[in-house]
This record gives structure tokens, sequence and C-alpha cells, in this order.
């Protein structure tokens, strides 16, 4: 009889360990269509606001069936714009467009594509993937032909190649390359490294014992990351799209935040390394276990309280930059692909007077001592050949740096 009432109770406690799973599981499912039912609304309303907010809580937009009605609405996709020269976005007339000078290196970087993920796809259909991700690319390239393609572009188009159906990808791949990682598509990439000094302005600005032990390595260790908006180094599919929820929802320099607060969470480790190499090392990869819900919600606290206005290396920052075009997010997806080409045009054309500007500068103190020697004979000319004057012209053109 005990061993029967044992066997009871060992049935009742197993069905009572089951019991909250069993709620559990329910509640899950009740909560997933409620988040469901959220998304859809917000889509259907074209509430950015809200989408915003959904992307940054607890598990984003949950899946690609909803990321393919929320990416676009974010990047202002959904509608009937043609991609560009007239061509209608669904269309195969792009092959007849002129080659990109980039194509090669796109089919260098294609080839070695879709490492990590899907990993349930047969080498065929994997081959028939990387088919796609190639005619995508080149489809973005050769209607956008001013744009210079850069390595890390292909992981950034197989994401959304993933998680967007046929019909949506090239018109969101355009318009994510022109109005969002346009700074990384220009001639150099000289100002997408000057983004990466406003990662040591938020350290200096939050944790300064951290930013000190860091400043001996220049910030090129997120240019990976931040360059391919993570997908360079994330290694799952769904962590992927999860922070691309994000990044898609927010301004540009948001994902500088997320890098930074990944750095932070990594406070300790980083402190123990005292090596430059091994700090650059360490910074350039990313941990494998990170919880992406609680990084997002923390970057998105720090963006709050330490806005990029705060920091000084935004002020080295070109107006025509996508950091500072996509600064205010009522009107970004109201942008239009002429309005990036036109920023685009318009930055090529800053730096280079940048350039000259510095190349003026380099000519005139290689040749100080004519320019000073010409100083001295205007002076000598209006001041009546004053010894004095003379005598300070003289010291100033025997001036070395560092003396």
């Amino acid at each position: 009889m005990a061993s029967e009432q044992n066997g009871h109770d060992g049935e009742k406690n197993s069905q009572d360990a089951e019991k909250p799973h069993d709620e559990n599981t329910e509640f899950s499912v009740i909560k997933r269509h409620v988040n469901e039912a959220r998304i859809m609304t917000a889509c259907e309303k074209g509430d950015l606001d809200e989408l915003r907010a959904i992307a940054i809580a607890p598990g984003g937009f949950h899946s690609d069936h909803l990321r393919n009605q929320a990416w676009p609405i974010l990047l202002g996709s959904e509608g009937p714009e043609t991609i560009s020269n007239g061509h209608s976005k669904g269309t195969d007339s792009w092959r007849d467009l002129p080659k990109h000078r980039d194509e090669e290196q796109v089919q260098l970087d294609v080839n070695r594509s879709f490492v990590y993920y899907p990993n349930d796809n047969t080498q065929a259909q994997l081959e028939a993937k990387k088919s796609e991700l190639s005619d995508l690319i080149t489809q973005v390239l050769r209607e956008q032909p001013y744009l210079c393609y850069f390595q890390g572009y292909h992981d950034i188009s197989q994401v959304l190649l993933l998680a967007l159906p046929p019909s949506m990808r090239a018109v969101a791949m355009s318009r994510l390359s022109v109005l969002r990682i346009r700074d990384f598509m220009l001639p150099t990439l000289l100002p997408a490294i000057s983004q990466l000094h406003l990662i040591p302005d938020l350290l200096r600005a939050i944790d300064s014992e951290l930013f000190t032990h860091l400043s001996t390595n220049e910030p090129f260790f997120a240019l990976a990351d931040t360059l391919t908006m993570f997908a360079h180094n994330v290694q799952r599919y769904s962590d992927i799209a999860r922070l691309f929820d994000a990044l898609m929802a927010r301004e540009q320099v948001f994902g500088l935040y997320v890098f930074t607060q990944i750095v932070l969470l990594r406070r300790d480790e980083l402190l123990a390394h005292d090596e430059p190499d091994m700090l650059h090392f360490a910074l350039s990869k990313l941990p494998s276990n990170l919880d992406l819900d609680a990084v997002i919600a923390d970057a998105a606290t720090l963006f709050a309280k330490y806005p990029p206005e705060s920091l000084r290396a935004w002020k080295r920052i070109s107006k025509f930059s996508v950091l500072k075009t996509t600064r205010d997010l009522q009107t970004l997806p109201a942008q239009s692909l002429a309005d990036g080409k036109a920023f685009f045009e318009k930055q090529v054309r800053e730096m280079w007077w940048d350039e000259q500007r510095q190349k003026a500068m380099k000519v005139a103190w290689n040749n100080r001592r004519v320019l000073f020697t010409i100083l001295v004979g205007v002076g000598a000319i209006y001041l009546r050949k004053s010894p004095v004057w003379a005598g300070v012209v003289s010291r100033i053109s025997a001036f070395k740096p560092g003396d």
C-alpha cells in the first residue's frame, strides 16, 4: 500500500512539476500572439514610434514574417519608389546596366559568404543563395554606381537576403546603403574611421578607468563590427536578425552605443589585459554569449544619458554624414535615394576641400623659410626696415617644432 501510495505521490509530483511548464508554455504562446498583434497593428498604422519601441524591447520583431512587415517601413521602402535610373523594383532591367567597377571583389566576397548560417542547407541550396546574393549586391551597385563597395557589405546583404522575400530585397538594400551606411561607401574609409572616436568619448564619460586603460589603442578594433552592423562577427542568424531589428529602428550612430555597451560588459576581462596588442585582439572579437536584449536596452539608456551631441568627436563629424542625416528619425523614412546621393556628393566635395587644405598647409610648412623671408621683405617695406620687426621675423623663421 505504501508502495502504491508512493507511486501515486510520484505521479502527482510529476504532474505538478509539469503543470507550471504547461502554464508557462501557454503564457508564452499568449504573449507571443499579443506581441505579434502589437507589431502588425503598428505596421498597419505606420506607427514608427511604436515600431521603434518594439525593436528595443525584449525579442524585437521575433520572426522574419514580422520583419517582412516592419523593416521596410523603418527603411521607408514599402512605397512604390523606383530604385534609381527609372528602374522599378522587382524587375531585371538592372542586368542591362553598365558593370560596376567593384564587381570582381563582390564575387570574391560572395564566394566566402554564408559561413555561419544557414547551417541546415545543402551545398546546392547554399550555392543558390550565393547566386541570389551576388545578384542583389550587383543590382544595388549598378543602380547606384557612385557607391563604392567595401568588404563586409556582403555580410549585411546576406542578412537582408535571408530575412526578406525577393521582391523586397533590392529596394530595402538600396535604401539601407544610400541612407544608412553611406559613409562606408564613400571613396575612402576616413569618415568611417572618424566615427570610431565617439567610442572613447563615450567611455571617458562613463568609466574613466576603463577609458584610460584602453587609450593606448586607437579605436580601430571596432571597425569590423560597426562597418558590417555586427554581421561579420555574430555567428547565429537569430542573434544578428534581433540586432538588426534595433539597428534598423534607431539612428545610425546607435551601433556605436551598442559596441560601447559590449565593451563595458567586458570591463573586468579587458582590465586584465596590459598589452595593447592583446587588448586590440580581445576588442575586435565579440563574446558568443551576449544577452542581446540586455545589450540593446542598456545601449538605449546610454544614448539617452549621453547623446552624441555631448561627445567631443561629434563636432568633427560632417553634417552630410549618415550619423547626422539620420539623427532625426521622423524625417528619415521620407528621405529619398536622390537625397542620399546629394548628401554623398556634398560629403565627397567636403572631403576634397579638406584634402586640398591639408596639402596646402603641408606645402606651406615645408616652405616656411621662404614664406618668412617674403614676410620679412613685406614687413621691412611697411615698417621702414625696422630692426625690431626684422629681428622678430628672423627668430620666427629659425623656429623649429619642439624648440
